[in-house]
């Protein structure tokens, strides 16, 4: 029973912990304090929920608690003078001359009226170096663990943990406002914010770690962010291929899973339980972003891969020669291991196993991708395709070994038993 809620505690952070945070982030100017006091409330849920019960609406209740400890927190420390004379000329403005009423003014709204939206470009300050932006909104946004971040960017999880901590630091030292900025600064800090909008979008699509293959919710949440922005800066290409990736992806959302909540490759998907709506909606952003001109970039590139599944009514009708090409113009914008990786994936759809596994071969023995369960997962598909059996179950395990999300192990356990057969 006990572990059963500490699930639900969990389940309930990952999908408010977010909205916390920037809610009182706006109001005491600080995202470091913001998550303190949001994890003060999450602290106090793990204390009063076993004994007192589930709340009747788990989320409001942190939400309140939250903002009575950040209440706490500022007549406790009295902050600095600034803060006071903020705070006063919020009730002055309010015509109230007694002590502010704190929780009530955590409501109010600026013209974007998001705080999530705030939350993002405030942790993509340009301050922040890229890889502390993304870090620290994956931490702020995603609700992931240092863990969960330094198994995504296969790095050493003290090298995220004191990047986190620094970027923190460093937005409070430099007293970085709570907004979103609008002009030339909005266009400064786009690329930054696209990035992790789809970063994010990706856990959801594919959970790090935990017990579900994916999270619906950080996906719907992506997709909003994302529209918003598509709003805000609607002559940018990019912004228009990150819309259009994002909602091509999500059609997909409801096959992915079988009845039973496990996993569904994408050959192996019912295509009639993809989402036409989302489709539809992705191809016209795809569109959009194509008539506004330029070179395509990474987002808009991403899309058309995306929209050639879409527009396949089979597996088999898949134009993947199209889709090697389109990771041939990936490579050539964003050279990555995980693109090469990619585009040999398609190149074994296209031109046979054989022909990718030499690629993937290339990969291993390069080394960028080592701790990357992927890289092994698709070594392992190639080798079952060419009917070398041992290996491809050992690629398998090996991958198994590496992935922190259950549903995904079994899965690849599942393929390594196959592989025997």
């Amino acid at each position: 029973m006990a572990r059963d809620l500490h699930r639900t505690i969990d389940a309930v952070w990952r999908l408010e912990s977010a909205r916390i945070i920037g809610a009182i982030a706006r109001r005491v100017r600080d995202v470091g304090l913001a998550e303190e006091l949001a994890q003060d409330a999450l602290v106090a849920a793990l204390e009063h929920w076993p004994t007192e019960g589930l709340p009747d609406n788990p989320g409001a209740w942190l939400m309140a608690t939250a903002k009575n400890r950040a209440l706490d927190r500022l007549r406790q420390l009295n902050l600095h003078h600034a803060k006071q004379q903020e705070l006063g000329a919020d009730a002055d403005a309010r015509g109230d001359h007694v002590v502010p009423d704190f929780v009530d003014s955590l409501d109010d709204a600026d013209d974007i009226g998001d705080d999530l939206l705030r939350l993002v470009f405030t942790a993509c300050h340009p301050v922040l170096s890229r890889e502390a932006q993304v870090a620290l909104t994956l931490k702020l946004l995603a609700g992931m663990s240092t863990a969960e971040i330094a198994r995504a960017f296969l790095q050493p999880e003290p090298t995220i943990a004191q990047r986190i901590v620094r970027a923190k630091r460093t937005l409070g030292e430099a007293r970085v406002p709570f907004e979103v900025p609008r002009g030339d600064q909005l266009q400064e800090r786009l690329a930054a914010v696209l990035e992790v909008v789809y970063l994010i979008f990706n856990e959801g699509y594919s959970a790090t770690a935990g017990d579900d293959w994916t999270r619906p919710a950080l996906c719907d949440e992506a997709m909003r962010l994302a529209r918003i922005l598509a709003q805000l800066s609607p002559d940018t290409a990019e912004v228009q291929g990150l819309v259009a990736l994002l909602e091509i992806q999500a059609s997909r959302m409801r096959a992915r899973l079988d009845a039973d909540g496990k996993p569904i490759l994408l050959m192996a998907q019912d295509r009639g339980r993809w989402d036409q709506m989302l489709i539809g909606r992705g191809l016209a952003a795809l569109a959009r972003a194509q008539q506004l001109g330029g070179e395509p970039g990474p987002y808009q590139l991403q899309a058309a891969i995306a929209a050639c599944h879409a527009r396949a009514r089979t597996p088999e009708a898949t134009d993947w020669d199209r889709i090697v090409a389109l990771y041939g113009e990936l490579m050539g914008c964003t050279p990555s291991p995980v693109v090469a990786l990619n585009r040999a994936v398609a190149v074994s759809m296209a031109s046979g196993p054989a022909a990718a596994l030499l690629l993937v071969d290339g990969l291993v023995t390069d080394g960028h991708l080592a701790r990357y369960h992927l890289l092994h997962a698709a070594r392992g598909d190639m080798l079952a395709r060419l009917d070398r059996h041992d290996e491809a179950r050992a690629e398998f395990e090996r991958a198994a070994a590496m992935t922190a999300n259950e549903r995904e192990k079994a899965l690849l356990l599942e393929r390594a038993r196959e592989a025997q057969r």
